[in-house]
């Protein structure tokens, strides 16, 4: 369906974004984007004003700046276990990594970033919708998977990440990614 399509399109995009900082061609595929009159039309827009008009470099720095800190740790702890009970490597990503081991999932070899980071969370919910490792997951079975590992926490981290003092070109990330919880929140409440 083309929902599910432009749902998949933007959990990549923002796993990608949040991934690390974006190369070129991703940074090409973000300044192309167009935007319209809807909150997430304008957040888009934003999105790519600002890929057009900042530096490469600065958007690296801005990265580093949220995400890792430069000596101290960074601003933001993009994990579950964070926002969930105040450490990282507890009790939520242990429960994430048995559902991933029964699904047949796991975190590719050389990734060194526990597996509830926003990124990896965001990019297996693309990977569930498209049916990416020939995995059929119906609406119900993403929404279990949303409801027990993103749900619960993803929009306080978009906010703090639309709100951090060191976002520039990640505040509409930040705005995309709390406006995309709340259209999937709507709707599986809806197919529910």
């Amino acid at each position: 369906m083309e929902e599910d399509l432009m749902r998949a399109q933007v959990y990549g995009l923002l796993s990608v974004l949040l991934r690390s900082p974006p190369d070129t061609t991703v940074l090409n595929v973000v300044k192309a984007m167009e935007g319209d009159e809807t909150p997430f039309g304008q957040a888009v827009a934003e999105l790519s004003r600002l890929a057009q008009e900042t530096s490469p470099d600065d958007i690296t720095d801005e990265f580093t700046r949220l995400f890792y800190g430069h000596g101290a740790g960074g601003e933001l702890h993009p994990y579950a276990s964070f926002y969930l009970t105040g450490y990282i490597y507890d009790k939520p990503l242990s429960n994430l990594r048995e559902d991933l081991s029964r699904l047949g999932l796991a975190r590719a070899e050389g990734i060194s970033e526990p597996e509830d980071n926003i990124s990896f969370l965001l990019n297996t919910m693309h990977d569930l919708i498209t049916d990416v490792h020939g995995q059929a997951m119906d609406v119900a079975g993403q929404k279990d998977f949303f409801d027990q590992h993103i749900g619960s926490w993803a929009v306080r981290f978009f906010e703090d990440l639309e709100g951090a003092e060191n976002a520039v070109f990640y505040r509409p990330v930040g705005t995309i990614g709390q406006l995309l919880m709340a259209i999937e929140n709507k709707a599986f409440t809806l197919a529910a």
